[in-house]
């Protein structure tokens, strides 16, 4: 390529430029591909100019690179004959192949002048009969400085050519259209016919009028064909060495271009699913707060249960007292271990298994909710994909690795901590809490045993301490009512200060079941919030960083275009 003063400016610049694209790209964690196109674009500087030919298998590319050669070069066939990609240099010794560090690409020699300064490349199918033939073709195509599009007169721009075009305009790649076999056209209108139809489909394609050249390789290996002659005198004004320095320094920048248009949208699609897992987090801390108030709901019924248990206790007791205290009952008094027996049987009853019952039901629904708020927010994270713009990159690596680490810790307390585990944490709770109101129980013994020890020793005040010294000769009128509003007054005591331990038992349990849930879900979230913020602060640099390598991008573009005759 001629090196002027000019071109070595706009040179230099570029070059600066793909080096502050490449370093951008790693820094946000571009997919690998992304950054090794950003490498291959500051390579293709120091290569030599590439005029690729592309087109499906059946278009007659290795007889038109032939033909356009004046030479046989590549062999030919009906079948797909090229299984690599071939680069055509001028060389002394014809044929002589040479392996270059891509396995699917090889260099060939041969004597071509006209090749001076010009690599030629001919590429596989573009069609997918061979995906592998497809993707050595596709994976060429950011390297090319100028494209030889072929089109078969008899099959012209079918839909895996225009989709193939599609990506060389994505590309930003200079295009010239070729259609080969027109010797299988008979009309001067079916020629004109199928060249406007091709202009037409490219000028969709690409947003702008490519040259079509409409060619016959086996008409010009048997004597010569005016297409090609007019291709021919195109070329040659295409490759002049003003217009090769203008399309070598163009190129890259169409590159540079589509990976900045790519980061872009990465960025953009980031940004959206950031703000779509502040959603999420968002339904966190609601999930967290219905669960609270779930909770709530059940403490309220538990403690209703509760109390309506003491009322039923104390409304037996009130009788049993009534019936008890009484002169009709006098030698029954004189009997406290008795009298103390019937009160254990008709007072108290069922009470200790009941409350055993409620306090194990209250755990049980504890339990029940606990879990269902895991699983929530287990399913709630299972749905949370990244968008496919932002997959492979480091942003989607380490937000999926967050957010597993949430969805993990969910799955971990689900998986480890069993209902009977946490059952018998609460269960715990309760009772050690129970030690205090009752100052003591036995290992192993119920929240409902240790109740019943509680209201056992509520029977020895009736049974003992009210009646002690009673005596036949000792009652008078006002005695034995007195003793009874006495054990009615003890007993609204005993009931009222039973019925405060257990709600105070029953509201602890509840708020440090509610702190453990909440230390859990904070700690599994805090990462991924602060990850939030981090990425936040970061795409919003990423886009002004994007905007500034585009205007320097534009600007380059801009000088490239009017970069005229060498100085």
């Amino acid at each position: 390529m001629l090196v002027s003063g000019s071109v070595q400016q706009l040179l230099s610049r570029e070059r600066e430029l793909l080096g502050d694209l490449q370093a951008f790209l790693e820094s946000q964690g571009a997919p690998p591909e992304v950054t090794e196109h950003a490498r291959t674009a500051a390579r293709m500087l120091d290569e030599a100019f590439l005029l690729v030919v592309v087109g499906e298998f059946n278009a007659g590319k290795s007889s038109f690179v032939n033909a356009l050669l004046g030479a046989q070069v590549l062999p030919e066939g009906v079948t797909p004959t090229t299984d690599r990609i071939y680069v055509l240099v001028h060389g002394e010794k014809a044929g002589e192949l040479e392996p270059t560090r891509d396995p699917f690409v090889s260099r060939l020699t041969h004597p071509l002048p006209s090749l001076e300064g010009v690599a030629l490349v001919d590429t596989p199918g573009t069609n997918a009969i061979i995906r592998q033939h497809q993707a050595l073709t596709e994976g060429f195509l950011p390297r090319a400085d100028l494209v030889l599009f072929l089109t078969s007169a008899d099959r012209p721009f079918t839909e895996s050519e225009r989709q193939f075009l599609s990506l060389a305009a994505r590309w930003g790649r200079s295009v010239v259209m070729v259609v080969n076999k027109a010797d299988l056209l008979e009309t001067p209108e079916q020629v004109a016919q199928v060249g406007a139809f091709v202009e037409t489909g490219a000028r969709g394609v690409l947003g702008l009028n490519p040259p079509v050249f409409l060619v016959s390789a086996r008409r010009e290996q048997r004597g010569g064909d005016a297409g090609f002659a007019e291709l021919r005198r195109v070329l040659q004004s295409r490759l002049s060495e003003t217009e090769r320095a203008r399309l070598k320094l163009a190129s890259p920048l169409g590159t540079a271009a589509e990976l900045l248009s790519g980061e872009q949208a990465r960025t953009k699609a980031a940004q959206a699913t950031l703000q779509e897992d502040l959603h999420i987090l968002g339904d966190l801390e609601r999930q967290r707060e219905r669960h609270h108030e779930t909770m709530r709901g059940e403490l309220d019924g538990q403690l209703n249960r509760i109390s309506r248990l003491l009322s039923e206790f104390e409304l037996r007791a009130d009788k049993f007292i009534d019936d008890k205290l009484r002169f009709g009952n006098l030698r029954g008094l004189m009997n406290s271990r008795e009298l103390e027996e019937q009160f254990r049987t008709e007072a108290v009853a069922e009470l200790p298994d009941a409350l055993d019952r409620q306090f194990g039901s209250m755990i049980d629904r504890f339990v029940e909710s606990n879990m269902h708020f895991w699983e929530d927010v287990q399913a709630l994270l299972i749905r949370r994909q990244p968008s496919s713009e932002v997959a492979r990159t480091r942003f989607s690596y380490d937000r999926g690795a967050l957010l597993e680490g949430i969805a993990g810790s969910a799955r971990e307390h689900l998986a480890t901590t069993t209902e009977h585990e946490l059952a018998r944490q609460l269960s715990q709770d309760a009772e050690d809490a129970m030690k205090g109101v009752i100052g003591g129980l036995a290992g192993g013994v119920g929240i409902g045993a240790g109740i019943g020890a509680l209201i056992g020793a509520t029977a020895l005040d009736f049974t003992g301490g009210i009646l002690a010294g009673l005596t036949l000769g000792s009652l008078g009128l006002f005695v034995l009512p007195n003793k009874r509003i006495q054990a009615h007054r003890q007993l609204r005591q005993k009931v009222a200060e039973l019925r405060e331990a257990l709600e105070r038992i029953v509201r602890r349990e509840y708020e440090r079941e509610q702190e453990r849930a909440d230390a859990r879900l904070r700690d599994a979230t805090l990462p991924y919030t602060r990850f939030t913020e981090e990425q936040q602060e970061r795409l919003g640099k990423a886009d002004q960083r994007s905007a500034e390598l585009l205007a320097r991008l534009e600007a380059l573009r801009q000088d490239v275009a009017r970069l005229d005759t060498p100085a």
